[in-house]
């Protein structure tokens, strides 16, 4: 779902209308966020991964005002980086458990 969160931030960024430094971060941010979805894919127990995911989340959150393209009176790019970001950040808080989980496993076992 990271994965798709990061290819819908990605792709926005080209077919919304740019604003301030929206195209750079959202791409940036989108990649990253595609990538560490595809690094946790590979190694599901990698707890510091689940980390990564959210702290990428918070950056899309924040990056409206640090990238100046706050515009909040149509649904544009900031509006899809508070989506993408929400749902980065939520879905890594709620995967840290059972990462931490799988990591225990693969340690005793």
């Amino acid at each position: 779902m990271t994965i798709a969160a990061g290819l819908a931030v990605a792709s926005a960024a080209f077919f919304l209308s740019p604003m301030g430094a929206s195209v750079p971060i959202m791409v940036v941010l989108g990649i990253l966020l595609i990538a560490s979805g595809f690094v946790n894919l590979a190694w599901p127990g990698l707890v510091a991964m689940e980390y990564v995911q959210g702290g990428l989340g918070v950056l899309l959150i924040i990056s409206p005002w640090v990238g100046r393209y706050v515009e909040t009176d149509v649904f544009g790019p900031a509006w899809m980086s508070w989506i993408c970001g929400t749902i980065a950040l939520v879905l890594a808080a709620l995967a840290i458990r059972p990462a931490m989980r799988a990591h225990h496993d693969a340690i005793t076992h």
